[in-house]
């Protein structure tokens, strides 16, 4: 039980949730943050799905990498994940059809996700399934809470609204003789672009020292 939890295990884990986050720190994810954190259920959702999906085609690549030929692994780890991407895909049109409709392609371009293949390249083809395991864990994790972020500022801000329940009132708006407008800007990808460099700033001015 010691080794399952032993400290080179719970940096696997914890590490790209925080320190080494792949997207506030390795930049890689970039486009689908940009493009479903509009409102936070997408941004949840697609960030859940990338976190069930790097931890499942970790373990089975970890489980196959020394069966794989050197010069067909890419072509192997591609099938892993886009067999995981389809069924993920399909649970998710059966069970939440709406928010799969707004993510739209983004869920099958998962399988072109630099976060996933990395982890399969660097960790998952060296490493045991259960260290490989944590490792997709922590980096699906680390992944969804930046778009979880960005999401809650987009919606909030932008439709004032969270989960599509409306947080802010009613009175306060203009045209309810208030003092608030939505900002449009905040529904844009652009301005997605401008949160996530503000959280990719507050992040490493943050653990600065810890690194």
């Amino acid at each position: 039980m010691s080794k399952l939890f032993s400290a080179e295990n719970k940096a696997a884990f914890s590490n790209p949730i925080n320190l080494n986050n792949p997207v506030a720190v390795q930049v890689l994810g970039i486009c689908s943050a940009l493009a479903v954190t509009s409102q936070l259920a997408p941004a949840i959702v697609m960030g859940l799905s990338v976190t069930v999906i790097t931890a499942f085609s970790n373990v089975i690549i970890s489980l196959l990498r020394k069966t794989i030929p050197n010069r067909i692994r890419i072509i192997v780890q591609l099938v892993v994940v886009a067999a995981l991407v389809t069924i993920v895909s399909q649970i998710l049109k059966a069970y939440v059809y709406d928010v799969s409709v707004q993510l739209s392609v983004y869920v099958g371009l998962i399988i072109t996700n630099c976060i996933l293949m990395g982890r399969l390249e660097a960790f998952a083809m060296q490493n045991s399934p259960w260290p490989s395991f944590l490792d997709g864990v922590g980096n699906g994790l680390g992944y969804a809470l930046i778009l979880v972020i960005v999401g809650f500022v987009r919606e909030l801000f932008g439709f004032g609204s969270l989960f599509g329940f409306q947080i802010i009132p009613d009175s306060w708006y203009v045209a309810n003789g208030g003092w608030y407008m939505n900002n449009g800007m905040m529904v844009m990808p652009a301005m997605s672009l401008i949160i996530v460099g503000c959280v990719i700033w507050a992040h490493r001015s943050i653990n600065k020292e810890a690194k």
